[in-house]
Parts: C-alpha cells; sequence; structure tokens
C-alpha cells in the first residue's frame, strides 16, 4: 500500500472522529431521556477510535491532526428529534471515511478500519432506524 496515501486517510479518519466527538455532545446536550444512554455509547466509542488514530498516525511517523475548537452542523439541533437525525448523520461521515481507510490501508490498519465502518453502519442503523445497502458510500 502507498504509505502516503494511507497516512493522509488515517488522519481523515482521526478528523472525522473528532467531529463525531463534538457532534455527539450537542447530541447528548438535546437528546430525550429514552435514548442518552445510546448517545453516550456512541460518544464512548468516537473518543476510544479517535484516541487510537491518534495512536496510529504517530506510530506511522505522522503528528495528529488537532481537534478544532468547534464544528458546523449540518443541520440546526433544537430537539431530540433532530438530535437523532444528527446522531445517524455523524455515523455516516465517520463510515464514509472508514471505507477510504479500509480502501488504501492493508493488514491490522484495514481489520480496525472495517471494524470501525461496521459498527458506524450499526449506530446509523439503531438512530436512524433502518440502513443502506453500502454503509459509508452512500
Amino acid at each position: 500500500m502507498n504509505r502516503s496515501a494511507t497516512l493522509k486517510a488515517t488522519q481523515a479518519a482521526l478528523a472525522a472522529e473528532h467531529a463525531a466527538v463534538y457532534g455527539y455532545g450537542v447530541v447528548g446536550g438535546r437528546i430525550g431521556d429514552d435514548r442518552l444512554a445510546e448517545a453516550r455509547e456512541g460518544y464512548a466509542a468516537h473518543r476510544s477510535r479517535r484516541d487510537d488514530l491518534v495512536r496510529t498516525v504517530r506510530d506511522m511517523g505522522g503528528t495528529p491532526q488537532s481537534a478544532a475548537p468547534a464544528y458546523a452542523l449540518p443541520f440546526a439541533v433544537p430537539d431530540s428529534a433532530a438530535a437523532v437525525r444528527l446522531a445517524a448523520e455523524l455515523e455516516n461521515r465517520v463510515a464514509a471515511v472508514y471505507a477510504d481507510l479500509v480502501r488504501t490501508s492493508d493488514g491490522a490498519l484495514r481489520r480496525q478500519a472495517a471494524g470501525a465502518l461496521r459498527e458506524a453502519a450499526v449506530r446509523s442503523v439503531r438512530w436512524r432506524g433502518g440502513g443502506v445497502a453500502f454503509p459509508g458510500l452512500t
């Protein structure tokens, strides 16, 4: 595999995880009590993936991309219904980036990226209530 392309895709996955952590902070502030535990699980999962990617980038000889102070949300999140839509959107965006990392990597990193893609697709289905044919590609 092309090491430069793999590092670039890993940095993109890290950037997506930073954005997901931020987004789940918004979700957690607006979500109803009935789905708060699910939001916390998503937040924790993305924090863990983010931390893993920081180590991976360093192991590859790169400098991990820092989180932005804030991120633009794709739409306003005034209530629980919008928070659910945001959570599904975050998972779709993360899945797309991991699909790219699967394509550009091999070995253990590819397995990790495929696992992250699968987890994001499952969380998206749970939030959305339905799936898509090719998670991360639509």
